[in-house]
């Protein structure tokens, strides 16, 4: 599969954007004014995301959104302070330190990870290392360390595309195939609860941009999407992105059929669960990327699009084999 996916990046917001009240909510959390603010472009999230360094030398991550930016990001933020507070402190992601929130702007303050995104599109290498890194996670959070939500309650609006685009009557937008399948495909994703539930803390949003390098360390940032779900939902979900977003050395790309199988995480899972799950994300991304972009985020359309047509592709696969 070819590289599809436009980059993950949205549009941020500088430090100096924020209003003074709020600067200063945010320096008392870090006990010290900030003197230098770096924003960093790689995700979605609205609002700021920059690391900031201080007048007494310290170092911090900051994430700021307001309400006005998007009347769902402060309520994220929220999720991720909570989710971020509870993980083991041996767990591969960045500490928090603290956080702000005056009921309108929501801020945390994360440990600095002197770390930098995988490339992509991915180097072999570079993916080996971040799935290899995955099987230690969720064996770490396994059984979940968090009261997170239930994959099934947290999903339950998200995970209906097939069945929504259905019940509509289809869209003359969608891939012919599905198009020509939506009630099957309804059918098939209806299961996908029961088949993905689990002990594990998953992180829910796996994605390149979500993700760390050190020199010795794979970090797993921004936790806003914490799940109880099987131990094999963070892989399956990550890689009709990695999928889109292909290899920088190979014209064909990952093949996330043969990742996910060769993978301690997939290997033994059952392979109707996962086809159901699998259908479900298909879904998800499929109908999502029909949508008007949301408040604060017009690039994120472009992208789910890429990743519904990596899944799908990935579906079509599983169902052909199952066919046979």
């Amino acid at each position: 599969m070819t590289a599809t996916a436009p980059p993950a990046q949205g549009v941020r917001h500088h430090w100096s954007e924020l209003p003074a009240a709020v600067r200063g909510g945010i320096e008392d959390v870090l006990g010290a004014p900030v003197v230098e603010a770096r924003t960093q472009n790689g995700g979605f999230s609205p609002g700021v995301a920059a690391r900031v360094r201080l007048a007494d030398g310290g170092r911090a991550f900051v994430k700021a959104v307001s309400a006005e930016v998007n009347p769902d990001s402060p309520d994220m933020h929220r999720a991720e302070i909570r989710h971020t507070a509870a993980l083991p402190p041996h767990a591969p992601a960045p500490r928090l330190l603290g956080s702000y929130d005056d009921g309108t702007c929501v801020a945390l303050v994360l440990e600095d990870i002197e770390g930098r995104q995988p490339h992509v599109p991915w180097e072999p290498a570079e993916l080996d290392r971040v799935l290899a890194a995955l099987g230690g996670l969720a064996r770490l959070l396994t059984p979940a360390p968090a009261d997170a939500p239930p994959v099934a309650g947290r999903k339950s609006t998200m995970f209906t595309g097939w069945r929504t685009l259905h019940a509509a009557g289809g869209s003359t937008r969608l891939d012919p195939w599905a198009a020509g399948r939506l009630g099957t495909l309804a059918e098939l994703e209806s299961g996908w609860a029961q088949a993905a539930a689990g002990d594990t803390l998953a992180h829910g949003d796996l994605r390149a941009d979500n993700i760390l390098l050190t020199d010795d360390r794979v970090v797993f940032v921004d936790w806003p999407h914490a799940v109880r779900a099987a131990p094999w939902f963070d892989l399956l979900a990550m890689l009709p992105c990695v999928a889109a977003q292909g290899y920088a050395s190979s014209p064909g790309g990952p093949d996330p059929e043969t990742l996910f199988t060769a993978h301690p995480l997939g290997r033994d899972a059952d392979p109707d669960a996962v086809t159901a799950v699998l259908a479900a994300v298909a879904g998800y991304f499929a109908e999502h990327a029909l949508r008007p972009a949301p408040p604060g985020l017009p690039t994120l359309r472009a992208f789910q699009a890429a990743q519904g047509a990596a899944a799908l592709d990935w579906l079509r696969h599983r169902l052909g084999e199952r066919a046979r």
